[in-house]
C-alpha cells in the first residue's frame, strides 16, 4: 500500500476541509492510502503544555510518520505570505531526517488558505517548498491541463491548491478549490505509487 503523509496547521478549519479533500483523492487511487496529520499550536507562555492527544481531529505528527510516508501533502493557512509557525516549528526538529534522506526521491505538494485573495498565497506555497526541497523531495504542482485551474474564480494556483475564506473565514470551499484539493490528492498519489514501483 502506498501511504500520503497529508499534514497540516488550521486555525479556522479551512486548511483542515482542504487536507480532507485531498485525502479523497489520495483514497480514489488504486492501492493509496492517506494518513492525517496535525500539529499543536505554538504557545506564547513557556509554561504552557499541549496534550499528546488533541481533544477532537487528527493525532498530531510524530517523526514516525515521516519515515512510513511515500509522498507528503503539507498544508498551512497564511501568515504574512509564509507558513504558520506551528507548522514551521515541527519541520524544524526535522534535521536527522534531513541528514538520513528520510524524505528524498519522494513527491511532496503543498496546499493553503488565506482571508483575501491577494493575501499572499503563492508565497506561503512557495515558503512551505523550501523545506521540501532541502529534503530532497520531488515537488507535485497543479498543472494547467487541471480545468478548475483556469476556470476558478477563487482560489487555486499551479503551485497547489489555495482557499480564499474572507475576513470573516465565512467563505466555503467553492467547487473550483474542492475539485483542485482532490486532484493535488490524486496526482500526489499516482506519483508516488509510480516512484514505489520503480
Amino acid at each position: 500500500m502506498t501511504e500520503i503523509l497529508v499534514l497540516y496547521y488550521s486555525r479556522e478549519g479551512a486548511v483542515a476541509t482542504m487536507a480532507r479533500l485531498i485525502c479523497l483523492g489520495v483514497e480514489s487511487v488504486d492501492g493509496c492510502s492517506a494518513r492525517l496529520r496535525t500539529v499543536p499550536p505554538v504557545s506564547a507562555t513557556p509554561e504552557a503544555t499541549t496534550p499528546k492527544i488533541p481533544e477532537n481531529g487528527p493525532p498530531y505528527v510524530s517523526l514516525e510518520d515521516l519515515g512510513q510516508c511515500d509522498g507528503l501533502a503539507l498544508g498551512s493557512p497564511t501568515r504574512f505570505g509564509q507558513m504558520a509557525t506551528a507548522l514551521k516549528y515541527f519541520l524544524e526538529r526535522t534535521g536527522t531526517d534531513w541528514l538520513a534522506g528520510t524524505l528524498a526521491g519522494k513527491p511532496g505538494a503543498v496546499f493553503t488558505s488565506t482571508s483575501s485573495q491577494h493575501g499572499g498565497q503563492e508565497s506561503t506555497l512557495l515558503s512551505m517548498m523550501l523545506p521540501l526541497l532541502h529534503h530532497g523531495m520531488l515537488i507535485c504542482g497543479l498543472p494547467f491541463t487541471e480545468q478548475a485551474l483556469n476556470d476558478t474564480q477563487t482560489g487555486g494556483t499551479p503551485y497547489g491548491p489555495s482557499h480564499v475564506a474572507g475576513t470573516q473565514n465565512d467563505k466555503p470551499i467553492s467547487a473550483e478549490e474542492k475539485i483542485l484539493c482532490r486532484s493535488l490528492g490524486i496526482r500526489l498519489a499516482t506519483t508516488a505509487a509510480a516512484l514505489t514501483k520503480a
